[in-house]
């Protein structure tokens, strides 16, 4: 592409340890010297797209590992400056490349532009000296990566610990994303295809409607039920098994809406018994180990209906999902011993060895952990209610909601 000599393009197909399947296209042109390589995802497009903030703070920050898909948006909000989807390839690199690669493209047209338009050169040239600042470690700045795919990805350096300087957020896709993805056609009306017949649902009608597996994307179904749990309130469960592949899921999901405060449910196991216990876990949950140092965001899981044990095994696979790379040859060694540590202690928690705290904290209080004294209060679990801060209600959709008067605009109209 830069001496217009012949090359050669390697590709292969791989896996990243406990990310997703990817095709990592690589070229070195011998005649020039003149490198790229870049990826593809090659697994299915996430059910919801993904919004990860980090703040740099030092120059360590900026070796940490990123994937990022050609549908992935990324803005630096200090230096108004934002590379949109499609106008890069997908690749593995780490923050430092993706700087100098968007540095090495904003200079090249630069000695063009000085002569046809000197306005936009200094304005671009200042730009391009702030981000060689962020490359160098010069400047503190917050990097936010935008994928409505939900397959990119920045390394967390505190893995299995939560990251104190990096937010991560889940949110459905609009029908614009949608159509961006392939997902929906330029005509689409935006409804969906999966809707079931509207009237009520009741406890003994079992709805099914087709839908495609999550792992190997053959057609399959999708059967939900009304469920109502004893002393709490009733939810919709969702399950789907693949005849072709034999996945397995299933997926909680609210019956009563959003309650009116949130609830903090905290149990301490004094026996291995607590592992059979029930939980249901909504999707707007965290689960916290306390002891462990363990925080497993909203947006991980998704919601499950499933045991205590049930819910810790899901929570390793998800650590090892959210932190591929502490595994492989590209992990450093300090990370390698640490996961291994930490997944040693995690497997004694679900073997029933070592006995801990669970936290499920969930604003939208619709989680749920079973209390065999009930109907009597359980001595060793803890339930309270608190007020949901504003940022809880942003997530939730709260702020904007408006339940009274609504008709007025309309009627107006």
């Amino acid at each position: 592409m830069k001496c217009r000599e012949n090359g050669i393009s390697r590709i292969l197909l791989t896996r990243i340890p406990m990310f997703k399947e990817v095709v990592i296209i690589s070229f070195a042109c011998q005649h020039c010297g003149w490198e790229n390589n870049e990826i593809q995802s090659a697994g299915r497009i996430q059910d919801e797209g993904i919004k990860i903030q980090l703040r740099i703070q030092n120059k360590k920050d900026i070796s940490r590992q990123l994937v990022k898909t050609d549908a992935a948006t990324v803005i630096i909000p200090e230096l108004g400056f934002e590379i949109p989807a499609k106008s890069q390839q997908g690749e593995v690199t780490t923050i430092e490349g993706l700087l100098q690669r968007a540095t090495e493209g904003l200079r090249q047209d630069q000695p063009v532009r000085k002569i046809m338009d000197p306005d936009v050169h200094d304005k671009i040239k200042v730009v391009i000296t702030e981000l060689e600042m962020c490359q160098s470690g010069g400047r503190l700045f917050t990097l936010e990566l935008d994928d409505p795919s939900g397959n990119s990805f920045i390394e967390n350096i505190c893995a299995p610990k939560k990251d104190p300087q990096m937010t991560v957020m889940s949110y459905k896709r609009s029908a614009e994303q949608d159509i961006l993805l392939g997902l929906r056609a330029d005509d689409d009306t935006g409804r969906d295809q999966t809707e079931v017949a509207a009237g009520p649902i009741t406890q003994d009608e079992v709805l099914s409607f087709p839908t495609n597996c999550p792992e190997c994307g053959s057609p399959c179904e999708t059967r939900m039920k009304l469920v109502d749990i004893p002393h709490f309130k009733q939810v919709v469960i969702m399950a789907l098994t693949c005849d072709r592949c034999g996945c397995k899921s299933n997926e909680v999901k609210s019956g009563g809406g959003v309650s009116e405060f949130g609830q903090r449910v905290t149990l301490k196991m004094t026996s291995k018994e607590d592992l059979s216990r029930d939980v249901l876990k909504s999707e707007t949950a965290v689960v916290l180990i306390p002891e462990l140092d363990v925080e497993v965001y909203c947006c991980s899981m998704g919601g499950k209906f499933t045991t205590l044990e049930g819910l810790l095994h899901d929570i390793k696979q998800e650590l090892k999902k959210t932190a591929p790379f502490s595994f492989g040859d590209s992990a450093r060694k300090d990370f390698v011993l640490q996961m291994k540590q930490f997944l040693q202690k995690l497997d004694k928690v679900i073997s029933g060895e070592h006995l801990v705290e669970v936290v499920i904290d969930d604003p939208a209080g619709n989680s749920y952990v079973q209390n065999p004294y009930a109907p009597d209060a359980d001595p060793h679990m803890v339930l309270e209610q608190y007020e949901r801060n504003y940022e809880q209600n942003e997530e939730l959709g709260m702020n904007d909601m408006k339940t009274e008067g609504y008709r007025q605009g309309s009627e107006n109209d």
